[in-house]
């Protein structure tokens, strides 16, 4: 690996090159554990932020600040990686654009949580027609099964799984003022999510997700969507109180932890009379 690098007057050659940490850091252990792995994920050529950006990552891939949790200071993490503040603000700046971090003026930033309102329905995206998000009710959940099974051809590869390996499968019907809206039927790797039942899944009253990063240490920080139309078989319109007529969004969805883990496959299918899929691109 290079020499290291320089809090500041980095050339350009500097700037692209792999990271370095000191030897007598208190996360010197930590670092000779990453290092190759960080070396071996980043292109020759990764900018120094995103270099950063890998080894915040990594530290909370591996826990060392939990969700809610205030990281270290900009100062501080500067001299952990020895580079300048302004690398390590920009690394920051996207962890909170993808929503991992959440600056608080004043207070400092934190790690995100799906406890937190503002994060807890980012990946639901169905929207009232009326645009006021003051007249979305809240969801209605009812868990249909949650059972463990052998992964489908399809499901081993969304979760990066081998084909007949472990998972859980569970379905569940979200309504929004009584009315059946969604149905979605949901993969998630067995050894992730051992003990994991219908009764836990009813018992819990905050979102999904929030349930998975409190009571499994799993936290979704992004997911990959495909979208389109088509009709219901004559079980999914049965839970939806539809027949099999009416035309559904089906929307299928591969949800991430750190460092592009996939950790939930599902497949949702949508009525959208009165509400329509939303989403922002920047």
């Amino acid at each position: 690996m290079s020499a290291q690098i320089k809090s500041s007057t980095q050339t350009i050659d500097e700037k692209i090159q792999p990271i370095e940490l000191k030897s007598n850091s208190k996360y010197s252990l930590q670092a000779r554990i990453e290092a190759p792995k960080t070396s071996a994920n980043l292109p020759s050529f990764s900018p120094l932020y995103q270099q950063i950006k890998e080894l915040l990552l990594q530290s909370l891939q591996l826990g060392e600040w939990q969700p809610g949790d205030v990281i270290p200071s900009e100062m501080d993490l500067a001299e952990r990686f020895q580079v300048s503040q302004g690398t390590v603000r920009k690394a920051i700046d996207e962890l909170a654009g993808d929503n991992i971090l959440i600056r608080r003026q004043g207070v400092g930033t934190f790690v995100a949580t799906h406890l937190e309102e503002r994060v807890q329905y980012r990946f639901l995206k169905l929207m009232p027609d009326s645009e006021d998000l003051s007249t979305k009710p809240s969801a209605e959940r009812r868990i249909i099964a949650c059972k463990q099974t052998c992964a489908s051809a399809e499901v081993a590869k969304a979760l990066g799984l081998t084909k007949d390996e472990d998972v859980l499968c569970l379905r569940r019907v979200l309504a929004f003022s009584g009315i059946a809206t969604i149905l979605e039927d949901i993969w998630l790797p067995g050894h992730s999510f051992a003990g994991l039942t219908a009764e836990r899944l009813r018992d819990y009253q905050g979102p999904m997700y929030a349930f998975f990063e409190s009571a499994f240490g799993v936290k979704m920080v992004k997911a990959q969507e495909r979208i389109k139309a088509l009709l219901p078989d004559p079980v999914q319109a049965k839970l939806l109180e539809i027949s099999t007529n009416t035309p559904v969004l089906s929307v299928e969805r591969t949800a991430f932890t750190y460092n592009n883990t996939p950790m939930e496959f599902r497949q949702g299918l949508y009525l959208t009379a009165d509400c329509h899929y939303r989403n922002e691109l920047n």
